[in-house]
């Protein structure tokens, strides 16, 4: 090995192989394990500097070794470091072989009698490898065949949906445990105490100023009413609260003010509880009742409930008068 490969090249590929090994099994996050924890770094350089002393050491041993034979056994050893290794040698003739070409020698067996202004054609066989690649994609057409037309495997357009519902599943379970990825579009009401309890600290430290603590709005609107400024549902609140209120006399963006997105969405849950509610000191409703246009089967149902009450209230009147 040490006869392959120089210590100019062989210092350096193990070091750099002990260090990719190092990168992969610590779990440095984004940045690269020796700049994360330095202790990789001084690692790292012992490393490199006990590989160093270890190429020194062994030629100094062999030059010393050298030194100490006599001139027969110098001789002997010239010769011996001179020989080709097994390895060269055996793809040496494996490399022959594979070419399938006979020694200059021997091109008179196989020369053609075609003459072309003196150029002599010879009769070589095609060359093992060529024909080795041949047959193995003879064996790999049959089978691919068999696989996919007899036995009707996935396709690839099978395999292509396969892996993407595994990543739509995969994207699902990243957004559980990464809440800051959630926006207006994608946000949910929150009903878990624990987001309640932290929307409720949010707002008291924050929006308690101008909603009040009950919600009943001072600088800022009335929450606790069915009139909203700019749209109501877990949705509009997220952006309002995110993006801020109306140009120039509005709230300030939350957003650009620190809060992260999981926090406006704690936050935007517990607005909505006070719906409902009835605070001390109400302010007077401002904006437009909002009505949830994303939910018209459960207006709907009232509907029909209340025509089937009132029809079935007529047909009692009119009992009772018959």
């Amino acid at each position: 090995m040490r006869k392959l490969i120089p210590s100019y090249i062989r210092v350096p590929l193990i070091f750099f192989i002990i260090a990719g090994l190092t990168e992969y099994f610590l779990d440095s996050g984004d940045q690269p394990a020796f700049m994360e924890n330095p202790v990789v770094m001084v690692f790292l350089l012992l490393v490199l500097l006990i590989l160093i002393a270890i190429e020194g050491i062994v030629g100094a041993m062999e030059n010393l070794l050298y030194q100490s034979l006599d001139e027969e056994g110098r001789a002997r050893y010239d010769s011996k470091q001179a020989e080709p290794s097994k390895l060269i040698l055996w793809i040496k003739n494996a490399y022959k072989k594979l070419l399938g070409t006979k020694p200059i020698e021997e091109e008179g067996e196989i020369i053609l009698d075609h003459n072309y202004d003196g150029i002599k054609e010879l009769d070589n066989n095609l060359p093992p490898w060529w024909v080795y690649s041949f047959y193995i994609t003879i064996i790999f057409g049959v089978i691919y065949m068999i696989r996919y037309h007899v036995f009707n495997a996935d396709d690839q357009f099978a395999e292509y949906e396969i892996e993407y519902a595994e990543a739509q599943r995969a994207i699902e379970e990243y957004k559980k445990n990464a809440k800051d990825l959630v926006d207006f579009n994608t946000v949910e009401l929150l009903t878990d105490a624990s987001d309640l309890k932290a929307g409720e600290n949010i707002f008291v430290a924050k929006c308690a100023v101008c909603h009040k603590a009950d919600g009943g709005g001072g600088i800022g609107p009335n929450l606790t009413d069915e009139y909203w400024i700019l749209g109501g549902g877990i949705k509009n609140i997220f952006k309002t609260i995110s993006e801020g209120g109306r140009s120039g006399k509005g709230m300030v963006s939350w957003k650009k003010e620190g809060l992260k997105p999981s926090e406006i969405a704690q936050v935007a849950s517990y607005i909505l509880q006070f719906q409902g509610t009835t605070p001390a000191d109400p302010k007077a409703a401002e904006g437009e009742i909002w009505v949830d246009e994303s939910a018209p089967e459960e207006n709907t149902d009232k509907e029909e409930a209340t025509t089937t009450e009132d029809t079935e209230a007529i047909e009692v009147v009119e009992a009772t008068e018959n």
